[in-house]
């Protein structure tokens, strides 16, 4: 059904151009013409291969959400009713919803991809890549949510190495893959992205350059916050893998 998976950055409006200064340096990509009523979309075109991450200008501190393309949006859409979604809008060939513990997510029709983008070159040679959505999720609902994203996808949930994340692996090959991950406190879903990279204390400094912030240095990765203050992770995972390729 998941054609394909894009990462759709909410950023700041009062910041939307600052944090596109950022995230097209560190993933090599340009800027499509932006569209919108109020200009406020745009797509992050890499230098080969095609595209899977959006932004979008918004009137709040933002976050991320998830945007599938599907051959039929309305009926994926019923899809994820059925399974405890809410719908909170609708235009031609586009639905916005909610996930049972309120994250946002859309089923688009068409828009789909077919080649994935190569990892990415920091200055010094070490590579990146943007390749993960983690959703965090309140321990309550963590098992009713983590089986509503597995039903959704369709995808693979499997164990992860640390016993607070699961892993949805795709059945075929995608730009992103999706973590779960049980946070300590009872909230509304969020999600952050994860790029996967060859060295992450160079990564990190790379990104600081550029006006990210660490946050917090974890087992396998480095919490960052981009110069909106949006956080993200620098994990140690292989950049050059790609999701649900056998």
């Amino acid at each position: 059904m998941i054609r394909w998976l894009w990462a759709f950055l909410d950023r700041p409006a009062d910041r939307f151009d600052e944090a596109l200064d950022f995230w097209t340096t560190v993933t090599h990509t340009r800027l499509s013409p932006r569209r919108g009523a109020h200009d406020q979309f745009v797509t992050l075109l890499p230098e080969s291969g095609d595209a899977y991450v959006k932004a979008q200008a918004v009137g709040d501190r933002g976050g991320v959400h998830l945007d599938f393309g599907v051959a039929d949006a309305r009926a994926a859409a019923d899809h994820a009713e059925r399974l405890g979604a809410k719908v909170v809008a609708e235009e031609p060939g586009l639905v916005v919803l909610t996930s049972p513990q309120g994250l946002a997510f859309c089923m688009h029709g068409g828009g789909d991809g077919h080649e994935i983008p190569a990892p990415v070159a920091a200055p010094d040679g070490t590579r990146g890549k943007l390749d993960q959505v983690c959703i965090d999720i309140g321990p309550t609902g963590f098992d009713d949510e983590a089986r509503f994203w597995a039903d959704l996808t369709g995808w693979r949930l499997e164990p992860a190495t640390e016993p607070e994340f699961l892993r949805l692996t795709p059945r075929s090959p995608q730009p992103l893959r999706i973590l779960l991950q049980r946070i300590g406190e009872d909230r509304r879903s969020s999600a952050h992205i994860d790029i996967a990279c060859t060295d992450i204390a160079a990564q990190a400094a790379w990104h600081e350059s550029l006006g990210a912030q660490r946050v917090q240095q974890g087992a396998h990765w480095m919490v960052m916050a981009d110069p909106t203050g949006a956080p993200y992770c620098l994990t140690g995972r292989d950049p050059h893998v790609v999701h649900g390729a056998d």
